[in-house]
């Protein structure tokens, strides 16, 4: 009896998994997602590309400063491949790989990235579950806004690990339930309506938009949930994706790890990680409270994350980082660099800074001795950041090629040979320190990238 009990309870899990499926499947054939003009390109969207630039991922796990060509990139549940697109500009040279279920997306998929001329891509109708049947192992897996609907995110992030190279990088992200907590709570009682109990279509949508629009605007769900434009050109996508989004879940931080740990893979970082810094939250971010200052410094990464989360969970999706455990290379922290090092220190700018436009604003601020307000090109904080002329004029020379330090100290002196106070020669090692300070500075923020040479 126990034998034909745990048989009968093994199909059941099946056929209820089939059904899952089934219901996603439909619901992105019928309303492939994301619903974006086949002639938008994200080219001139520097922090989107920044986040798909395999660069800015290993770089913050080796510090080190990778090509691009001849990469192989897995976009895991491609949908309509704008994502796809995405990768293929922020990773010149790379291979694109897309996979999803909806049969509609991929044709999209391909459609797109044959529009804009990027013959070295390659899509397929599979799951996630079904990688190992491509055959191909890839230095970087791109999982967005998928995991968070499939029945089993450990399954799918081993299944995902099952295809990464060693020294690979995947990218994935969870729905947060603190931050989606009332769209969850919309999601249900609309299901208590019956309006998800097969693929929702105009019918569902009116219901809904009629039924939110009807709410006093004092009322929770509404207040908190609604916007005009669920209402608007984009309605059915919106809806569908937000009140109608057929098995959406909400995760926290603990499931977060949890689910890395389960399948044996390593954290490496929140996409954007420094929007996740506790710090930020303060008034004084140097100055912290008592209780905080002290056992802040000796908190797991978790810890910190989570506390963040509960304080101000603003942020929609748990977006990060991991890869393979016990990776064979670490990086050696700057502040543990002796002389040797940075004399032999190479120093990169970042590629999504490598366009015409950057380059001319550049050389016009060089030429007018202008500041020049860099985080408008590039910046993961909202916060404006500019750099003086001699600075300009270094990161002039990196848009050709990598630098080493001591030749970007000698343009900066060329530039400003003497201390505007004193009047008098600036010292190497004063010019030296300047430098290295301003480098540092721009690459916490990502301008930049240092890379230690381990050559003697």
């Amino acid at each position: 009896m126990i034998i034909i009990s745990s048989i009968l309870e093994n199909i059941a899990m099946t056929n209820q998994a089939s059904d899952t499926w089934d219901k996603i499947r439909q619901q992105f054939d019928s309303s492939p997602y994301p619903r974006i003009a086949l002639d938008n390109s994200p080219k001139n969207n520097a922090n989107l590309l920044f986040i798909h630039n395999l660069v800015s991922a290993y770089y913050l796990r080796t510090q080190k400063v990778i090509d691009t060509k001849d990469k192989l990139i897995l976009d895991a549940g491609c949908g309509t491949g704008y994502k796809s697109l995405v990768l293929a500009e922020a990773n010149p040279g790379a291979k694109i790989v897309g996979v999803d279920i909806s049969t509609e997306s991929v044709a999209l998929a391909r459609k797109r990235l044959e529009y804009h001329g990027f013959d070295n891509a390659e899509f397929h109708v599979l799951s996630i579950e079904e990688l190992p049947n491509l055959g191909q192992q890839f230095d970087y897996i791109n999982c967005d806004e998928v995991l968070y609907i499939l029945p089993d995110p450990v399954g799918a992030l081993q299944a995902m690990k099952g295809v990464l190279k060693p020294d690979g990088i995947i990218r994935s992200n969870l729905h947060s339930y603190i931050n989606r907590f009332r769209l969850f709570c919309a999601q249900k009682a609309f299901k208590m309506m019956g309006l998800m109990d097969g693929n929702p279509e105009e019918f569902e949508i009116d219901i809904v938009v009629e039924t939110i629009k009807s709410l006093k605007d004092n009322i929770t769900v509404k207040s908190t949930t609604w916007q005009q434009s669920y209402d608007g050109e984009n309605r059915k996508e919106l809806v569908l994706m937000n009140y109608l989004f057929q098995e959406d879940k909400g995760y926290s931080i603990p499931d977060l790890f949890a689910f890395v740990k389960a399948a044996d893979l390593e954290f490496i970082s929140m996409v954007n990680w420094r929007m996740w810094d506790l710090r930020i939250l303060f008034k004084e971010p140097d100055n912290l409270p008592a209780f905080l200052g002290m056992s802040l410094p000796e908190i797991s990464t978790e810890e910190r994350l989570q506390l963040f989360e509960l304080f101000h969970p603003v942020h929609r999706l748990l977006d990060f980082w991991c890869g393979h455990p016990e990776r064979p290379q670490s990086f050696l922290p700057y502040s543990e660099w002796n002389d040797s090092d940075w004399q032999r220190a190479k120093v990169h700018i970042h590629p999504q800074l490598k366009t015409d436009k950057f380059k001319t604003d550049l050389i016009n601020c060089i030429k007018e001795s202008k500041v020049f307000p860099i985080s408008q090109y590039l910046s993961q904080l909202d916060q404006l950041l500019v750099i003086d002329s001699s600075i300009a004029i270094c990161l002039l020379s990196l848009l050709e090629q990598p630098q080493e330090i001591n030749s970007v100290v000698e343009r900066w002196k060329q530039f400003r040979p003497i201390d505007l106070m004193t009047l008098q020669p600036i010292e190497p090692l004063e010019a030296f320190n300047t430098v290295q300070k301003i480098l540092l500075d721009l690459e916490s923020l990502d301008y930049v990238m240092i890379e230690r040479s381990l050559g003697s």
